[in-house]
């Protein structure tokens, strides 16, 4: 009891002096910043795959206003989540985002972490947040100067959203159920800038907005769910009914979202879906920048649009993140505004973490000590092609990844299995080339690649197990276990089958 009790004193120090150390940086701040510094406004997409845009050469989807902004910037075709030593991929994914950190020096904790909003405000910026926020509240008020609506979750139902608003004070008030969240975070970041247009504006302002959409549930407003018709949705051209081995935990919370096997009609229902998500992400991302350039705010803003992580969608037979696919791994990311090259595209080899100096740079900050990030300019500016030759990504113990430009092995310790493609000739990760004698000396190259870059990035996880488990599994055993976050439409259309009446009644608790 003591002891319990001595923890939760500690915890609560602790988190008390984080929100004082965000405060003073913010205060240290206030009087210094020149109004020609460019305002910076992050949107921040939730398990969209790099593909599902229009302006990725996706014709099936409606993405006008986020295809525009790529018109009017740069788009990294190559860009990635380092991955994660958790299932919930979006939570070590945003601590190394704000953190400037790759993911053994940050995991998914920012307690004690100096985040690129303190950066932000420490060099005369306000900062002003909304959304998701899955690193925990003390480190939101820590970070930013003004808050309204932050979700402190993984996810929720789009029509049942715990929000919290940053007070006065500096700390989180208690949730309000809220919905629909898309409409919720776009209204508050609408709100925000309206505000900052009628302030006296003396310092620039850097405004996070992080979506839920497209994050399960697959729930669309109702007036978006018949915006794609499930039978117009292609099937991924790497679809599978059943993933052809077992690497982890293939009963995890994102795979139960659709029995095994995967039926074309599920998939392409789950498209339709997803397509509405962003569609109406897309449109409400249209309100924000009509706001920026109603209030005179357009011309002199930075606009970033990116995404925690990708997903599956019925690619290789799996349905969420927790994979080293590129569906899985790659990101859309788009940065946009003053002295940017209008309508490029980059295929450099990038992480998200490299935003943190890429915008300190881009609105010339002091550059910030001990972060693993590289700035992006030099390749905006057309000075380099490229700020790294490979690129290492991680999934908890179980699997790891080495891409160059053409060349990707993935290999699963736990196994002892390697998948090696070539991306140039098949970018679907469809032909595993690892047991062909022709490619030994190239699977060779790629294997002491990735040992190199798991010294490098001071990764835990033993490459070489002594136990080896078996790549067969039993489909059956499988079992589709619904959430209570899921609600009606999601339980009724994807759930089918599955004794339903318990989740039900507790959605409704």
């Amino acid at each position: 009891m003591l002891k319990s009790a001595v923890l939760k004193i500690s915890k609560t120090f602790v988190l008390s002096s984080l929100y004082w150390v965000g405060f003073l940086l913010q205060a240290e701040a206030q009087p210094t910043q020149s109004t020609n510094k460019p305002n910076v406004l992050f949107i921040f997409a939730d398990d969209q795959r790099a593909d599902a845009l229009g302006i990725a050469g996706n014709g099936y989807i409606q993405t006008p206003h986020i295809d525009r902004l790529a018109k009017t910037g740069v788009r990294f075709e190559n860009a990635y989540v380092m991955g994660g030593t958790q299932a919930a991929i979006c939570a070590p994914s945003r601590a190394m985002l704000m953190s400037g950190k790759s993911l053994f020096h940050v995991y998914d904790k920012l307690n004690g972490v100096y985040t690129m909003p303190m950066h932000f405000s420490k060099n005369g910026y306000e900062t002003f947040g909304t959304g998701k926020w899955h690193n925990g509240g003390a480190t939101f008020e820590a970070s930013f100067m003004k808050g309204k609506n932050i979700m402190l979750a993984g996810m929720s139902s789009h029509y049942e959203v715990p929000c919290r608003d940053l007070g006065a004070d500096g700390k989180l008030g208690k949730p309000t159920i809220k919905g629909f969240s898309t409409d919720i975070f776009a209204e508050s970041a609408i709100e925000y800038l309206n505000d900052y247009a009628s302030s006296d504006k003396q310092n620039p302002f850097f405004c996070y907005v992080a979506f839920t959409a497209p994050h399960d549930p697959r729930s669309p407003r109702d007036d978006y769910k018949t915006m794609y018709t499930p039978e117009s949705m292609p099937l991924p051209g790497n679809f599978k009914a059943l993933h052809p081995f077992e690497f982890d935990d293939l009963n995890i919370r994102d795979e139960t979202l659709a029995p095994w096997p995967r039926t074309p009609e599920i998939i392409q229902e789950s498209l339709a879906d997803y397509y509405a998500l962003i569609s109406h992400m897309d449109h409400r991302i249209g309100d924000i920048i009509h706001t920026l350039k109603k209030n005179g705010l357009f011309d002199n803003t930075i606009i970033v649009y990116a995404a925690d992580n990708g997903l599956a969608m019925g690619s290789h037979g799996l349905l969420g993140k927790q994979d080293m696919y590129e569906h899985s791994t790659k990101v859309p990311l788009i940065i946009s505004g003053p002295h940017i090259p209008n309508d490029k595209i980059s295929e450099a080899l990038v992480y998200l973490y490299d935003l943190f100096p890429t915008l300190s740079d881009l609105c010339q900050l002091p550059a910030t000590e001990g972060i693993d990030g590289k700035s992006l300019m030099p390749i905006m500016n057309e000075e380099e092609l490229e700020v790294r030759k490979t690129l290492y990504t991680v999934y908890r113990g179980t699997a790891r990844a080495i891409r160059n430009q053409s060349w990707k092995l993935i290999y699963y310790p736990e196994r002892n299995f390697i998948q090696l493609f070539n991306l140039k000739s098949d970018p679907l990760e469809i032909n595993n080339l690892a047991a062909i004698p022709e490619f030994a000396d190239k699977k060779k190259e790629l294997m002491e690649l990735l040992t190199q870059a798991h010294q490098e990035y001071e990764d835990t996880a033993e490459l070489h197990p002594a136990k080896i488990l078996p790549l067969e599994y039993d489909y059956k055993k499988l079992k589709q276990n619904p959430d209570n976050l899921q609600p009606p439409y999601v339980l009724e259309k994807y759930f089918k089958g599955v004794n339903l009446d318990r989740v039900k009644k507790s959605n409704h608790q």
